[in-house]
């Protein structure tokens, strides 16, 4: 169910247990399930995944003040869901001429933009464990330029968010990196 909120920033440790990892070559399934979703309006929010979920897709149509949507994620490895250490927001960067990728292994948990493509655009990102290992996320590529004003991308069936890069004002193109969840390197 979609809900209109707003989060405050939020500096979450993930309570990790070690434990002696599987074999390399061990098979693993991995299976990601929508989680929660919000439409804001654009031009003024702050935007988080709940704890130990990453963005699977987002969408927006019209201008800043528009509504954009966000989709996130639970991802479960051998039917036991991931946990998500988050960092704090990165560097603010203006909208208009934007690309975020996140760190290698981390995905985005969040968003936070302020006014029109002239404004500031910030995300959140964290890394994904799965019994005290480290989650890696491959095969990243981007999708096709997307028209920013009406446009809704979605991850892969195994794949969540880990970059964005838009050009211009609500014109302009939007496009979207996606990795895929494994364990294998």
């Amino acid at each position: 169910m979609w809900k209109k909120t707003s989060f405050a920033a939020v500096a979450a440790v993930a309570a990790l247990s070690v434990v002696p990892a599987a074999p390399a070559n061990a098979a693993v399934t991995v299976k990601i399930y929508q989680g929660y979703g919000a439409y804001l309006t654009e031009s003024d929010h702050a935007f988080q995944c709940p704890t130990n979920e990453v963005l699977i897709g987002r969408e927006h149509y019209g201008d800043e003040n528009g509504i954009t949507g966000y989709t996130c994620g639970r991802v479960y490895i051998d039917g036991e869901q991931i946990t998500v250490m988050k960092f704090p927001l990165g560097d603010a960067m203006k909208e208009s001429d934007s690309f975020f990728s996140a760190p290698e292994n981390n995905a985005i948990v969040g968003r936070r933009h302020k006014g029109d493509e002239n404004g500031t655009t910030t995300y959140y990102y964290g890394t994904l464990f799965w019994k005290g290992r480290v989650v890696r996320l491959t095969s990243r590529g981007w999708t096709i330029p997307l028209v920013e004003s009406h446009h809704a991308s979605m991850a892969g069936a195994v794949e969540v968010m880990t970059g964005r890069r838009h050009s211009g004002d609500e014109n302009g193109d939007t496009a979207y990196e996606y990795g895929t969840v494994t364990l294998d390197g």
